[in-house]
């Protein structure tokens, strides 16, 4: 079973809109704040249109993120399960080293000589 490959566009598309909403922007409102067309906004949210790095900016400057954060894979559900999973596995780290540490505190003191 193969997986499909997210492409730039439609990460793109799924980070505008995602940034876009977080902000309360109509497509409409984003378009104007952009200085671009709603109906060019539109198709690049639905991956037909992609645009071209000055365009990127003045996008990210409009949603006030910066232009690499367009291209967030931790968006995702892919990424966000990625980094789920990395933070378990920082929380089982933790605990380990905890209690690794109980214990040889437990032994010392169960050893010590009185």
């Amino acid at each position: 079973m193969s997986k499909k490959k997210l492409k730039i566009r439609d990460l793109l598309a799924l980070n505008l809109k995602e940034n876009r909403k977080k902000c309360g922007f109509t497509q409409e409102k984003l378009a104007e704040k952009a200085g671009i067309s709603a109906h060019y906004l539109a198709m690049i949210e639905v991956s037909k249109k992609f645009p071209t790095p000055e365009m990127l900016d003045r996008i990210a400057t409009a949603l006030e993120i910066e232009t690499y954060q367009l291209f967030d894979v931790s968006a995702t559900p892919e990424g966000a399960l990625l980094h789920l999973e990395q933070s378990i596995l920082t929380n089982v780290e933790q605990l380990i080293n905890v209690t690794i540490k109980q214990a040889i505190a437990n032994e010392f003191k169960n050893n010590k000589k009185y």
